[in-house]
């Protein structure tokens, strides 16, 4: 619990000392050094207890929580179109990128496969048998994997020959974790690629993604009684991906300047870089600092 003495001008944060604002960033490290102990070990809990004690106090985390939802309008696609919001492309999202990539693999499939047939002559029994082992394969990983194998195949593509679709994904995820963190929600973790996250996690089926501490959303939701103002924040979240690329990619006109002062530039930076959660909590509040928001 947080407690302050007026003669010291200390505050006190489960053992952590903040004392004067040359103090301040030294001090915040070290607490959200332990929040990141406390994810490691897979205390949700504990790590949330300790964001929420700092949150808002001196010294502390200004941002945690302390965004606003405006008010809920629902928009026709006219009025979107009006304000320079082209709807097919913010809510129809298609990843070009991934599918050209898959086409080109399987063009260069059919003319590896058409010159190996030349190169060593294969009878129109082995081209059948060949076929249908790749046939069997790729229906393996549909059922078993639920595409598992040929998703991670082209993410691991695409991040390694495509610059635009590795730094895609991690802007979008950085959308996420900065949302998140601002509505009162704790990332927990993240990663950038299927690669990462099969290391990390051990399944073909997790893909790029931000995990939070949603213990209070799970116990809601457990109870039947989901509240109007978790479902919002939530949501939130989950849009906050693809509205981050379309102000990036989609030729947005404005907005861009008001996210880049919140840190998503920075943010994305280091979590391309692999920077723990309390690290890249500690950027944002850095940069909101800085900026004097």
């Amino acid at each position: 619990m947080w407690s302050l003495s007026y003669h010291s001008q200390k505050y006190f944060c489960h053992g952590i000392v903040i004392s004067s604002s040359s103090e301040i960033g030294i001090s915040r490290r070290q607490a959200l050094s332990q929040v990141d102990k406390e994810l490691a070990k897979g205390d949700d809990k504990a790590a949330l207890s300790l964001v929420k004690d700092l949150q808002g106090k001196p010294g502390g985390l200004r941002c945690f929580g302390a965004a606003r939802q405006v008010p809920q309008r629902l928009y026709t696609l006219d009025e979107l179109k009006l304000n320079g919001i082209e709807p097919v492309s913010l809510l129809s999202p298609v990843d070009a990128t991934l599918g050209s990539i898959e086409r080109n693999l399987q063009l260069a499939s059919l003319v590896g496969g058409f010159a190996a047939w030349k190169v060593f002559e294969f009878n129109p029994q082995q081209v059948l048998f060949l076929s249908l082992g790749i046939l069997f394969l790729w229906t393996l990983d549909l059922v078993s994997f639920n595409g598992g194998v040929g998703s991670l195949v082209l993410d691991t593509i695409g991040h390694t020959f495509s610059q635009k679709y590795h730094d895609r994904v991690i802007q979008h995820e950085a959308g996420h974790f900065l949302i998140a963190y601002l509505v009162g929600i704790l990332p927990k973790g993240y990663t950038l690629s299927s690669l990462e996250a099969l290391k990390k996690e051990g399944s073909l089926n997790v893909q790029a993604g931000t995990a939070f501490v949603d213990n209070e959303f799970l116990e809601e939701v457990n109870a039947g009684k989901v509240s109007a103002t978790t479902l919002n924040r939530f949501s939130c979240i989950a849009l906050a991906g693809v509205a981050t690329e379309y102000l990036l990619f989609g030729y947005a006109e404005g907005g861009l300047d008001d996210i880049n002062k919140v840190a998503r530039t920075k943010l994305a930076e280091a979590m391309s870089m692999g920077t723990s959660v309390g690290s890249c909590i500690d950027i944002i509040e850095d940069a909101v600092k800085d900026a004097d928001i």
